[in-house]
């Protein structure tokens, strides 16, 4: 593999991002394509893409939500690519650039079977805030971090 990473919001990596996550998720889970590519999706919008080569396999978008926080979601993963660490090099590139451009805490809503993941990136549930479950059960989650000097 020739794994690289790019972040933007340029047309060409939504167009990465999207097809990702229609393949991985919308397409295996007959999610509609307007529920997919939601309101918060668009040149607003902040995305990681992990390639192979030139072939976009992995994916995660961020956005503020309030002053100094963010939100990581759409954390997506090819089915054939999951497991060589691909999800957790988009989060840790979204939480770079996160730090990069402000500080203070991250939040997320993850499918409850997949919140183990983030618990191993250091994020912990709050059970004080509803998470986002339109499609399936999720969790709340956050991580305070610290701002690069």
């Amino acid at each position: 593999m020739d794994l690289q990473i790019i972040k933007g919001s340029e047309e060409y990596l939504r167009a990465g991002a999207y097809y990702v996550r229609i393949q991985a998720m919308a397409k295996a889970h007959g999610i509609a394509l307007e529920e997919e590519i939601d309101r918060r999706d668009g040149p607003s919008c902040h995305y990681v893409l992990v390639l192979d080569g030139s072939f976009p396999v992995g994916t995660c978008r961020w956005f503020e939500t309030a002053e100094k926080t963010a939100e990581i979601g759409r954390v997506v993963v090819l089915p054939e690519y999951r497991g060589q660490g691909i999800g957790r090099m988009a989060v840790q590139a979204a939480e770079q650039w996160i730090r990069e451009s402000f500080c203070s805490k991250i939040v997320l809503s993850s499918r409850d079977v997949a919140a183990s993941f983030y618990e191993k990136l250091g994020y912990h549930y709050n059970a004080q805030h509803q998470a986002h479950s339109d499609t399936f059960p999720c969790v709340y989650m956050e991580k305070i971090i610290s701002c690069r000097s």
